[in-house]
């Protein structure tokens, strides 16, 4: 692909892709380790934001520095240039619809989570993100169920199991 005036070449092996993030997403579904967890989730974070390619690799650091320095007009032009670039890169749709969320974007946001998952299934990130969505936009049953379906893919997802709890108290059911 090409993009201001460079090419873009998508790695194999790299992003939702990568053969070996069945093996790390059997871990997070069969082990009890807390170490062998902490590990294959973030393997799979690095699995889902790396690529072969230096330069993609730079615009995706770029996005996120962006981000976590609250200039999300930037960071958003940045991630819709990686989506433009490389509308297969699940990770690429995940980063904006963060963008997107924090700037109150919300319906833009589901789009880019809805992208995201049509990539990658399994984006426990992009489902746990769908919660935070529906939550802000004060849709208790959905983000219950964007929060159990991001469960189901990461057993052991960081503050889900709490949130999924308070959830169902609210909602009047039962507990996991």
């Amino acid at each position: 692909m090409i993009a201001f005036g460079l090419v873009w070449p998508l790695a194999a092996g790299a992003d939702q892709k990568d053969p070996d993030l069945d093996k790390l997403f059997a871990v997070l579904q069969t082990s009890d380790d807390p170490s062998a967890l902490s590990n294959a989730h973030g393997e799979i974070w690095e699995r889902w934001t790396r690529n072969e390619d230096s330069e993609f690799n730079a615009l995706m650091e770029q996005g996120v520095v962006l981000m976590g320095r609250q200039r999300l007009n930037e960071a958003l032009e940045v991630f819709d240039g990686l989506v433009d670039i490389a509308p297969d890169y699940a990770e690429a749709w995940n980063k904006r619809a963060t963008v997107h969320f924090l700037l109150g974007n919300l319906a833009d946001s589901i789009a880019d989570v809805d992208a995201t998952l049509d990539l990658e299934p399994r984006h426990f990130g992009a489902l746990s993100g769908l919660g935070q969505i529906q939550l802000q936009r004060g849709d208790p049953e959905a983000a219950l169920a964007a929060f159990e379906a991001a469960l189901r893919v990461h057993p052991h997802l960081p503050g889900t199991r709490g949130i999924i709890e308070r959830l169902r108290r609210d909602l009047g059911r039962n507990s996991l």
